[in-house]
């Protein structure tokens, strides 16, 4: 097996446990708060709030934490260290988020906003040089793509696992250990399963040199990468606000299926058939691609999630109906995800073209910034529509009134619309890096002598 066609595979191994931790955090987290912890309204509305300002915090962050990447120089390359700092230190805090250490009101508000902060922080140190790997294997814009593709659908089955089992496991945990100290267990497994994904990457991807060497940036110059790279600001508003939309609808789904749907035990095959249909959807993904332009994929996609949710919205409580329009959403979602992968690795290039040097962690920071700007608003928007319709102090789905049911479904799915609506908008207006300009920023980047010429053999060790 060549070193490329090696590379793909175990970077994408390293995505399972990852996006387990991440789903657990992003859209669990709020669940056992108010489900396993029973917070007040008191206290989980201080708590949104905390996350969402660390998550912020945390954006901010990211841009320096690329900018360390950029400068790193080591025998195992830029990034590799700084994964395995971030692994330990995520998995760590974690456990901690999922510890119930008896705290109330006051001093539960304190401890979990210092832990939540040193998580957002270290996992941040993981997530920044994981993904700037991506496009530093490979300057090809269609492997880029299948790498992608391929790492979305490890990273769709850690996610979907998670999704399926979280329910059921810490239902069953909890009838014998006590519910706490089952989301305790389930997180230690979540856990240990990143570390072993994340040591096939560490030990097995090799990072290939495709660049000159640069000069170090300094942090003077780190923001000034990201504000003058007009393509990647651009990407970076359009998918924020999409994530925001998308990530807002699955915080509300166990609380859809209990509140609304009366069932939450039908979350879980519902959460089975939804990977399935992302999976099909990454896998389906490079044959379209080889037929279609990535604006026709995106405007396809875009359609997709669209229809879904209006059938979901206006949908009787008939699980076959449901399911449909939660496949258009997840089906389209696939496509939009590995497209935001590539619009970014394209900005890295797009970048070195416009400014004269090449900065991919720094660049690449702008992904994770993306998904956490989305997760915090999420999480916010969640927390107090919980707080606002009644369902957070709510002891049985009967105590729901239609009214608060009524705005649930209006901020899981009208408010995600209108933010996929102005997405689209924002892209088709303003992003112009398609596959005629990008091949031109490559030849042009050839002729200054900026890339290493990537015809060696793909076999010959790097």
């Amino acid at each position: 097996m060549s070193v490329q066609s090696s590379n793909k595979w175990t970077f994408s191994v390293g995505t399972v446990g990852r996006d387990m931790v991440y789903t657990l955090i992003s859209m669990y987290l709020i669940y056992y708060l108010t489900e396993a912890l029973d917070l007040s309204n008191w206290v989980l509305g201080w708590v949104a709030t905390l996350i969402l300002v660390a998550r912020l915090f945390d954006c901010v962050m990211d841009i320096v934490m690329g900018s360390i990447v950029d400068n790193t120089r080591t025998r195992w390359g830029h990034y590799k260290p700084w994964i395995l700092v971030g692994m330990i230190a995520s998995g760590l805090f974690t456990l901690l988020l999922f510890t119930d250490m008896g705290l109330k009101e006051g001093a539960f508000i304190g401890v979990f906003s210092v832990v939540y902060l040193l998580w957002g922080l270290s996992w941040t140190t993981n997530d920044i040089p994981y993904w700037s790997l991506m496009p530093a294997l490979t300057l090809d814009q269609k492997e880029r793509e299948r790498i992608g593709s391929l790492a979305k659908i490890f990273a769709t089955v850690g996610t979907f696992t998670v999704v399926v089992a979280i329910i059921p496991v810490t239902n069953a945990l909890g009838a014998s250990v006590g519910v706490t100290k089952a989301w305790f267990l389930f997180a230690l497994a979540v856990v240990v399963i990143m570390v072993l994904g994340q040591c096939v990457t560490l030990f097995f991807t090799k990072e290939p040199d495709l660049v000159t060497e640069q000069e170090k940036v300094t942090l003077r110059q780190v923001f000034s990468v990201v504000v003058k790279n007009d393509q990647l600001l651009w990407t970076a508003i359009a998918m924020v606000l999409f994530m925001t939309g998308y990530i807002t609808t699955t915080t509300f789904g166990t609380y859809f299926f209990k509140y609304a749907y009366r069932d939450e035990n039908m979350y879980s095959p519902f959460g089975a058939v939804l990977g399935v249909g992302m999976i099909v959807g990454y896998i389906v993904f490079p044959v379209l691609r080889k037929r279609f332009t990535r604006r026709t994929l995106f405007t396809l996609a875009m359609s997709l999630i669209g229809v879904g949710y209006v059938i979901f919205f206006f949908s009787p409580m008939n699980i076959f109906i449901i399911g449909f329009a939660a496949l258009l959403l997840f089906l389209g979602d696939a496509f939009v995800t590995v497209l935001m992968l590539v619009f970014i690795s394209d900005t890295i290039d797009y970048g070195h073209w416009k400014l004269g040097r090449r900065n991919t962690a720094i660049t690449f920071a702008l992904q994770p910034f993306i998904n956490k700007v989305g997760a915090a608003l999420a999480a916010q928007i969640a927390a107090m529509t919980l707080i606002a319709s009644g369902i957070n102090e709510a002891k049985s789905p009967d105590d729901v009134t239609p009214g608060g049911l009524l705005f649930m479904k209006i901020m899981m799915l009208v408010f995600p619309l209108v933010c996929t609506a102005i997405a689209y908008v924002i892209y088709r207006w303003k992003y112009r890096i398609d596959e005629t300009f990008h091949a031109q920023i490559l030849s042009d980047l050839r002729d200054r002598g900026q890339l290493v010429d990537e015809t060696a053999p793909a076999d010959e060790p790097q």
